[in-house]
């Protein structure tokens, strides 16, 4: 099939003073593969941004330990394909590749880049070998294809971005499908009958290798289509216009290895696209108006006169590849509501181009002239009917990783033209057309450069987007969710409220901006407002029913969160808030049942088993709660809350070893004062002061304005023996907060410990001015001034004191006791009895307590001997 080489002397696009076939095609796709590392070798240290973040990052599908199955039940972003909010995007192959990407390499992003920039080399230089093959009868100009593939910056989102990885593997596998295809049919050496099948196993390979083009993404069954007509219009042409006169009988007869080849593939087609309709569940996905407009326009002018102008403004991204942007949804691009809009001259030229483009190709296939045209046109048309809302409404506007496949028709018409220009022109002609190209291949790769690093980061690439597309809300809001996720509220509101100056009806950014404010009657207004525009938008449901339940009113913010999983029943956070609710007022029956429900819809979410664990140990399921706390770890590995609360569960049961491994492990997450202060805690109460010490000082540095931090760091220092550095610690405290109970508890102790009495009770009688509002802490209070004056032995107000403390909490048998060995002491021995009574039934196992009163008995005893 390959045609002769051209003389050495043809005038069209001489790149070089090289004889035809001197460089290799070893060294051409070197050249190639240095060329595309050299355009996206600085995208390899980009993070996941964008949909990288939902297709990969929170995809359940994606994570090691979820099943296989599930990668084929469900779409591209984890949810079920029968699923009324489903996106209904199948791309199974496309997952696995990404769960491979995390097998060997983990969550890191440079090993899923290096990955696409790998796909794209291979593409480039399989773009090459078709050239030369099928499209080119110069090698040369099939090199000067793919260099101007390979550099082409509209290429930059799907390779720079890794969820671009679909378009480019689809892409690879619809040139490896072509050309199984071709090597199928043989070539034609006789004028009276069209080609025959001369490998049925390599029609089989290419109908395998189509089905994987479509199982990456649905763009890839197209090549199908291609297939079906390079085979008519270039590999039986020539027979054809030599059968053109038989009789229809004969001419049946030769055309029957086509025709059955082509029965072949449309009834695959057709098998294929059923099972694919199947899985959607019979219906089309849903795509709301800021996704499309034009599609949810009622007016059928504006739908077709926008769709047309969409042609155009995508051929001329291909062009011009000058404005980029990640996302052309919400006001990018205007409406053509009326045929006076001057819009619609792009929409006539590109109609007169592509009529003068099909013109040319019959000319040329009537005169047997190249196939360059046949294949350009069909590369540029075929892969983009999918997203030309020809046959069924899109989810985007004008999505640029689309145009990766249509590119490579574009490439080689491009390289076709200026073949034709230079064989017009004469030699200085040329010259000054290979000076333009190469100046164009260096313009492309400066371009593919720059745009690179917009994909390095999701503030990049949000940035980006206000800077090309400022009237775009999308924009606008996904900016804002990206300062609102940093912290930077203020900026993130003013983003927030542009989206809406610009798309007044924009549900998600009326919610987010809800979440930000700081006035409770605000954010409800928010709230409500989203929920008139969208009565079904679960977050906003969600946040009305939590800010509701938080002020008390229960029954409507159980209604709202129930809608919450009506609408959104994979929104795990609902179930969790609805279960908490419950939890609240007593109905631990409901509560459980709604957990259970929640983990039944959001088997993959995290922090539904964290919660649910939280609530088992609340009503005593310990034992429970450590497998709901294992599972979240298990989903999420760097889920540090649960590995704090299984920590605490086990610390709980005196397992002090397994309970401290899980609290360094979640300081291997991250270094917080949630983790250190529980780990402080248990080495303070299992006596490693010096352990209790280093965390502690880290706590109180991460977080130095907490007040109860400090007070733990001198209360481990005052044990350490470090008395001195405890008390300065301590009236630091005081001094910056006057009314700190325990600052003062602990200055006492600091005091008695030393021997200064004085100071310790007065530390004390300050706690006590303080008129604590809790009756317990009041009652401790009492009860350890009782027993500073009993040192002091000051007996008679040291009973008084004791008296304050049980008067307060009446269940407290050391005080009763104490207040029993004063009267012991006075020799009132009828009193202590009593109080040691009262002790002994509040606690009946103190051997102390039996032992004074047997004591008592001995002294009432001996007056009676004696006489």
């Amino acid at each position: 099939m390959t045609a002769p080489a051209r003389d050495k002397n043809d005038p069209r696009l001489p790149w070089a003073s090289m004889r035809g076939g001197s460089l290799c095609a070893a060294a051409r796709c070197a050249v190639l593969v240095a060329l595309c590392v050299l355009c996206y070798g600085n995208s390899l240290h980009g993070e996941l941004v964008h949909d990288d973040v939902w297709a990969i990052i929170n995809n359940p599908d994606v994570r090691p330990g979820s099943s296989l199955w599930n990668v084929f039940t469900n779409d591209f972003w984890g949810k079920r394909m029968a699923d009324n909010t489903s996106h209904k995007s199948y791309r199974p192959l496309c997952i696995l590749t990404f769960k491979l990407n995390i097998l060997l390499g983990g969550m890191t992003p440079l090993y899923f880049h290096l990955i696409n920039v790998c796909l794209h080399c291979a593409v480039t230089c399989l773009l090459m070998h078709t050239g030369e093959h099928c499209v080119f009868r110069d090698a040369r100009l099939a090199f000067i294809t793919a260099l101007l593939f390979s550099v082409h910056p509209i290429h930059t989102e799907a390779v720079s971005g890794i969820v671009g990885r679909a378009d480019v593997l689809a892409c690879l596998l619809f040139l490896l499908t072509f050309h199984s295809y071709i090597r199928s049919v043989a070539v034609c050496g006789s004028v009276d009958s069209l080609p025959s099948t001369v490998s049925l196993s390599s029609l089989v390979v290419s109908l395998m290798l189509g089905t994987c083009a479509m199982l990456v993404k649905e763009t890839g069954v197209t090549v199908f289509g291609v297939c079906v007509l390079y085979d008519i219009l270039v590999l039986c042409h020539k027979p054809l216009s030599h059968l053109s006169g038989s009789r229809l009988r004969d001419l049946l007869r030769s055309c029957s290895p086509f025709i059955k080849r082509a029965f072949l593939i449309s009834a695959y087609v057709v098998i294929i696209m059923s099972f694919r309709l199947w899985l959607m569940g019979g219906s089309m996905p849903l795509f709301s108006e800021q996704d499309n407009p034009a599609s949810s326009s009622p007016h059928l002018l504006t739908r077709c006169l926008t769709y047309c102008y969409l042609l155009s403004f995508n051929a001329w991204l291909l062009l011009a590849p000058v404005m980029l942007c990640y996302d052309w949804q919400v006001g990018s691009i205007p409406l053509v509501e009326s045929l006076g809009d001057i819009r619609n001259l792009a929409t006539v030229l590109l109609a007169v181009v592509m009529v003068s483009l099909c013109v040319h190709c019959v000319s040329s296939l009537q005169k047997e002239e190249s196939r360059e045209v046949v294949v350009g046109v069909l590369f540029l048309v075929f892969p983009f009917i999918p997203a030309s809302n020809l046959f069924f409404r899109v989810g985007f506007v004008v999505a640029e990783r689309v145009l990766y496949m249509p590119s490579m028709g574009c490439c080689i018409l491009v390289v076709h033209g200026l073949s034709r220009l230079c064989s017009m022109l004469g030699r200085w002609g040329t010259t000054v057309l290979s000076i333009s190209m190469l100046l164009l291949l260096l313009l492309f790769s400066w371009r593919t450069v720059q745009q690179n690093h917009v994909w390095l980061s999701r503030e990049a690439l949000f940035r980006s987007g206000i800077q090309i597309l400022p009237q775009n809300a999308k924009v606008h809001y996904n900016y804002a969710n990206f300062l609102k996720d940093s912290g930077r509220s203020q900026e993130a509101i003013h983003h927030y409220i542009t989206a809406l100056r610009l798309y007044p009806q924009h549900a998600s950014a009326m919610n987010n901006l809800g979440t930000l404010t700081r006035d409770p009657d605000e954010a409800e207004h928010y709230y409500r407002k989203a929920l008139d525009t969208n009565p079904q938008h679960n977050r906003a449901l969600f946040n009305l029913g939590n800010l509701l339940k938080s002020q008390g009113k229960e029954n409507e913010a159980e209604a709202l969160l129930k809608d919450s999983i009506r609408f959104g029943p994979h929104f795990a956070d609902a179930y969790s808030s609805l279960a908490s609710l419950y939890a609240e007022q007593k109905h631990f029956a409901e509560a459980n049942a709604v957990y259970v429900r929640g983990i039944e819809k959001c088997p993959d979410s995290s922090d539904l088993h964290n919660n649910y664990g939280v609530f088992l140990v609340d009503t005593g399921q310990g034992e429970l709660a450590a497998a709901h706390y294992q599972r979240a770890i298990h989903l999420k590995p760097a889920h540090y809350v649960a590995m704090v609360n299984l920590g605490r569960l086990l610390r709980s049961s005196n397992e002090n070893k397994e309970a401290e491994s899980w609290y360094k492990r979640a300081l291997q997450v991250t270094r917080k004062v949630d983790i250190l202060s529980p780990l402080g805690a248990l080495y303070y109460n299992t006596r490693r002061y010096e352990e209790a010490l280093q965390v502690y000082r880290e706590a109180a540095a991460l977080q130095p304005d907490c007040t109860d931090l400090w007070l733990a760091l001198a209360q481990v220092l005052e044990m350490a023996g470090h008395s001195e550095e405890a008390e300065k610690m301590t009236l630091a405290i005081i001094s910056r907060e006057d009314g700190c109970i325990e600052c003062y508890r602990l200055l006492s102790a600091i005091y008695s410990k030393r021997g200064n009495y004085t100071e310790a009770l007065d530390a004390l009688d300050r706690a006590l001015h303080q008129n604590p509002n809790d009756v317990m802490v009041r009652a401790e209070l009492y009860f350890s001034k009782g027993n500073q004056l009993r040192e002091m032995n000051q007996l008679d107000r040291a009973f008084e004191s004791y008296e304050h403390a049980v008067e307060l909490k009446p269940d407290q048998p050391q005080a009763w006791m104490n207040m029993g060995g004063i009267q012991h002491i006075k020799g009132h021995y009828a009193a202590a009895r009593v109080y040691y009574q009262r002790a002994l039934l509040l606690s009946p196992g103190s051997k102390l307590l039996k032992e004074n009163l047997a004591k008592l008995d001995r002294l009432e005893r001996r007056p009676t001997e004696e006489a």
